[in-house]
């Protein structure tokens, strides 16, 4: 019986679900997904410390020999330097998360203090250090700020769209009528989410590449004692934020262009 009830309000809501609340439905979750993406690594809540940039940690391998090296034998040095120290460094865009011995995660903004929750034994060649220079030199997370800042009040643009009501006509009977949009209206909320994608683009392509490029260099130094990676979560939420963005612009496109057709047809 109540799943009847809810088949029948559903049935009764998606007439008046209009085009518009697609789109804000869309932009809420890019949204979301872009503010996960900036709180990564901001705290020990459950998830929090798995979105993060780069990442740094402590494991022995087979170093990998070049011609180009002047002195290979400084991967025994290393090695010998980080002894058992098993420390992995996580970096967000707000935070930085370690764990020293396996266990749970230490996460906070600031790197001194983590510093000084372990040993040097724990973290021997300072890469608490690393990834707090790698946070606060490298990573730019205001684009993204800013880009959520457009895209919600585009989202508040869109909820002044008019919706289906009733009205009643000449004879007397009553029937749903949507009016069209305010143009401007809808071409502030088309440039505002544009420029809003734009941001995102180039947050997101630029944290792929930093992340890339630190996270090799620091396992060329560290050959043979130092393993580094790239936070695919992180990736995912950046990418599918933009990808949300974009569809929410096309669609506003689309739709201005609907109406401007409608309206030389009306006209002609």
């Amino acid at each position: 019986m109540a799943n009847m009830r809810f088949a029948v309000g559903l049935r009764r809501l998606i007439p008046f679900l209009g085009y518009h609340h697609v789109l804000m439905i869309l932009i809420a979750a890019g949204i979301i997904l872009l503010s996960l993406l900036l709180a990564g690594c901001s705290s020990t809540s459950p998830g929090i410390p798995n979105i993060f940039l780069m990442s740094l940690y402590y494991q022995h391998y087979p170093p990998n020999f070049d011609p180009a090296q002047v002195d290979p034998g400084v991967t025994t040095a290393i090695s010998n330097i980080v002894g058992q120290a098993q420390l992995e460094v996580r970096v967000g865009y707000f935070g930085i998360c370690i764990n020293p011995d396996g266990g749970a995660f230490l996460c906070s903004n600031n790197a001194s203090s983590l510093a000084g929750q372990v040993s040097v034994d724990q973290d021997p060649l300072n890469l608490i250090w690393i990834a707090s220079t790698f946070k606060d030199s490298i990573v730019f997370p205001y684009l993204i700020i800013v880009a959520i800042v457009l895209a919600f009040i585009c989202f508040i643009l869109l909820a002044t769209f008019p919706g289906w009501h009733e009205e009643t006509d000449e004879r007397g009977s009553e029937r749903d009528v949507k009016p069209f949009p305010s143009r401007p209206v809808s071409q502030i909320a088309l440039a505002l989410i544009f420029v809003a994608s734009v941001f995102v683009l180039v947050s997101v392509l630029w944290q792929h590449t930093a992340s890339v490029a630190a996270s090799t260099i620091a396992q060329d130094l560290g050959n043979g004692s130092v393993k580094s990676g790239v936070g695919t979560t992180a990736m995912i939420l950046g990418w599918f934020g933009f990808a949300l963005f974009i569809i929410v612009t096309i669609g506003l496109l689309v739709m201005i262009l609907s109406i401007s057709l409608l309206d030389r047809l009306t006209d002609d």
